[in-house]
């Protein structure tokens, strides 16, 4: 381009109206979504959905109010750190990783950025934060994991099989939030005089061979971790149990939907949903460090009748009256 035209080219953008010439140059802000498998997954797009219908209803929407980047691991918790620090040179407004295990390394790759985790956990052990109440850094979010909670599930394996004195656990060594839930797990069995026979997974790859080794062992009942990667495992899941006719109890009742048989715990999209607060809070100019890290307080049961039929089980006419959902 010539000088002569680069100076005309400046004389009509003065000329033009502020409102426009503002809209021209303005940048949305960018949030950027770290995924241990792929957004595309229904898992992830469900809980997607329920944050930007939360991000809709204050006033944020796509393409409008902000842009959003999806990467994902495929999976692989070893390609964590490079995802990372690619997300970072991006230089987003926000980052979201999807649970504790993503933001371990994206807290690592920035101080700065603020980041926003729908499904915290441990975060003060994990060195997060400073405290739920004032995290003090550049991350906050909502903290799933209940304590007392992984105590509930033994006692509901155990009213779905009365008598149950073998119980297994499916435990994913690899997520810091399932770390917190076996040792509960252990202790609520030994006060009951219940053995818990543990199966150690690392990857899906594993749940096959995990779950036919509880069936080995000839549990009673088997009780399935939270963790991210085998929420993501929830149709596989429910389908080797079924083979081996394990009646299961899950954290999450995407499970169950899945055709899993009990689940009780908190509401994964609620808590996704909730995200948004936080997102929208620092789009508009909070810090992480002010806004307080948040425990759901509702938790839900769900049944389905179908699987328990077919494990030839009778739910107790109770358990069906405390359910806040039951799949027929």
């Amino acid at each position: 381009m010539k000088r002569r035209e680069f100076i005309t080219l400046l004389g009509g953008a003065a000329a033009w109206p502020s409102a426009v010439w503002a809209q021209a140059t303005a940048k949305r802000p960018l949030v950027a979504f770290i995924w241990l498998y792929s957004a595309e997954l229904e898992g992830p797009k469900s809980l997607f959905r329920a944050l930007l219908t939360g991000l809709q209803e204050l006033g944020n929407t796509e393409g409008r109010d902000f842009n959003a980047v999806h990467r994902g691991a495929g999976g692989n918790p070893s390609t964590l750190p490079k995802i990372a620090s690619e997300v970072v040179g991006l230089n987003p407004d926000v980052i979201v990783p999807s649970s504790t295990i993503i933001a371990v390394p994206v807290k690592d790759a920035t101080s700065t950025i603020p980041i926003v985790v729908p499904a915290l956990a441990d975060p003060i052990a994990l060195g997060l934060v400073k405290s739920e109440a004032r995290p003090g850094g550049n991350l906050t979010g909502i903290a799933p994991y209940v304590k007392g909670l992984p105590a509930k599930q033994l006692e509901l394996a155990r009213e779905i099989v009365p008598g149950a004195t073998r119980i297994g656990l499916l435990d994913d060594i690899t997520d810091p939030k399932a770390h917190l839930q076996r040792p509960e797990i252990e202790a609520a069995g030994q006060a009951l005089n219940v053995r818990i026979v543990p199966a150690e997974v690392r990857t899906r790859d594993d749940i096959a061979a995990a779950c036919q080794a509880l069936a080995t062992e000839r549990v009673e009942a088997v009780i399935v971790e939270q963790s991210t990667m085998l929420f993501n495992a929830a149709q596989e899941l429910a389908q080797v149990a079924a083979a081996h006719r394990l009646p299961s109890v899950y954290g999450y009742r995407e499970h169950v939907v899945a055709g899993g048989l009990i689940s009780y715990g908190i509401d994964l999209k609620a808590a996704y949903h909730r995200t948004a607060y936080y997102i929208d809070k620092i789009l508009k100019g909070a810090k992480p460090a002010d806004l307080p890290v948040e425990f759901p307080t509702k938790l839900e049961l769900a049944i389905n009748l179908k699987t328990a039929k077919a494990l030839g089980l009778d739910v107790p006419p109770m358990l069906l009256a405390r359910a806040d959902e039951v799949i027929e």
